[in-house]
C-alpha cells in the first residue's frame, strides 16, 4: 500500500497544460486514483486488527488504531463493571476486549475516525520535527487566547487545555469516551450493548453504564467541537485557519473540512501523500488563492509542486469536481 501511495504522488507532477478544461481532466483522474485508494483502506485496517498476528505488522499508525481502540473498549469494560470516574482500570480478558474491537471494526465511520486522528498525529510530529510546529499551542492559538473577547479567549483556552489532552492521548495511543464525536460514541455503545447476550443482569449493568456514559457527553466540549466553534466564530477571519504553519495541525484540519464541504476524516486523509489532487482541490474549494495553496503545500508535501494551469481552477470548480468524488459520496 505504501508503493502505491508513493507512486501516485510521483505521478502528480507539473504536466503542459494551457486551459481550465485540461486541468480539469487531469485533476478529475487524480481524484478517480485517490478515490480507489480511499476505497481499499477501511477493508484492509478491517483485516489488519482481525489479525491476532498483528505483530507482523509493524506500522505505526495500525499500531496507534490498535492501541485507541483497545483503549475504548478496556473504557466500555470498565463502566460496564460500575467503575467510576478515576477509578484504577479494572483486569479484562483480550478476548472480551478483541470481540469489542470487532464490533468497532464493523463501522466504517469507526475506523476512520481513529485512522484520521493517527494520521493528524503523525502529520503533527511531522511538521513539528521539520518546521519546530509546536503541536498544542499554534501562532493562531496563541493570537486567540489573547483575544480582548472574554468569551473568544476562554474558547481558546479551552482549547489549549484539549489540544495537550490530545498529545498526551496520542503519545499513549488512547482515545477518551467523552472526546469520540456523537455518532460514534452511540456506536461504541451499541457494541457494549451487544456483549450482554442473552443475560438480563449482564444487560441492566450494560443499560446503566450507558446512562451514566450519556450524560456525562457533551460533544460542544471535545476537542474537535471546541475547534469548530473557534473556526466559525472567526468569520472572515477564519481564512488564517487554512495556514497549517500559523493555525498549527489539529484547526487547520478543521478549516479546511468546514471550508471544502469534506468531513473531516477525510480532509486528515487528504493530506496523505496518496492523496494530494483531494488536498489541492479542498484547498481550491476553501477559497484559498494558489500561493497560497502552493504554500500549504511547501509545509505538508514540499517535494510535490502543482500542475502547471491549477490557477486556473477556481474554487467552484474545485469544489464541483471534490463533490463528484466516490469518497465523498460515501461509496
Amino acid at each position: 500500500m505504501a508503493q502505491g501511495m508513493s507512486d501516485l504522488s510521483a505521478q502528480f507532477r507539473p504536466t503542459q497544460s494551457d486551459s481550465v478544461r485540461s486541468i480539469e481532466s487531469e485533476m478529475r483522474d487524480e481524484l478517480v486514483h485517490a478515490d480507489a485508494m480511499v476505497g481499499t483502506i477501511a477493508p484492509i485496517l478491517r483485516h489488519l486488527l482481525a489479525n491476532s498476528e498483528h505483530s507482523l505488522f509493524s506500522d505505526e499508525i495500525l499500531a496507534s488504531m490498535r492501541g485507541m481502540l483497545a483503549d475504548v473498549a478496556r473504557q466500555l469494560l470498565d463502566a460496564r463493571s460500575g467503575e467510576g470516574e478515576g477509578a484504577a482500570p479494572g483486569q479484562h480478558s483480550s478476548v472480551e476486549i478483541q470481540a469489542l474491537i470487532d464490533g468497532f471494526a464493523v463501522q466504517q465511520g469507526f475506523l476512520a475516525h481513529a485512522h484520521g486522528l493517527a494520521l493528524e498525529w503523525q502529520l503533527t510530529q511531522r511538521l513539528q520535527a521539520r518546521l519546530s510546529l509546536d503541536p498544542v499551542l499554534s501562532p493562531l492559538l496563541q493570537a486567540l487566547i489573547a483575544s480582548t473577547e472574554p468569551p473568544v479567549a476562554a474558547s481558546a483556552m479551552a482549547l489549549l487545555a484539549a489540544q495537550a489532552r490530545f498529545a498526551q492521548n496520542q503519545r499513549r495511543m488512547h482515545l477518551p469516551l467523552g472526546e469520540l464525536p456523537g455518532d460514534l460514541l452511540h456506536a461504541a455503545l451499541v457494541a457494549l450493548r451487544a456483549t450482554a447476550g442473552d443475560d438480563p443482569e449482564a444487560a441492566a449493568r450494560i443499560a446503566a453504564a450507558e446512562q451514566r456514559i450519556r450524560d456525562s457527553y457533551n460533544e460542544s466540549r471535545t476537542r474537535l467541537g471546541l475547534i469548530s466553534r473557534l473556526v466559525l466564530g472567526m468569520g472572515g477571519g477564519a481564512m488564517a485557519a487554512l495556514s497549517v504553519t500559523h493555525a498549527g495541525v489539529a484547526i487547520f484540519l478543521s478549516a479546511l473540512a468546514l471550508g471544502s464541504g469534506q468531513d473531516r476524516d477525510l480532509a486528515t486523509l487528504a493530506t496523505n501523500e496518496s492523496q494530494v489532487a483531494r488536498l489541492a482541490l479542498a484547498l481550491a474549494a476553501a477559497g484559498l488563492k494558489p500561493q497560497a495553496i502552493e504554500e500549504q503545500f511547501a509545509a505538508i508535501h514540499p517535494e510535490v509542486t502543482l500542475p502547471e494551469g491549477f490557477e486556473q481552477l477556481g474554487a467552484d470548480r474545485a469544489a464541483a469536481l471534490l463533490a463528484r468524488s466516490v469518497a465523498m459520496a460515501g461509496g
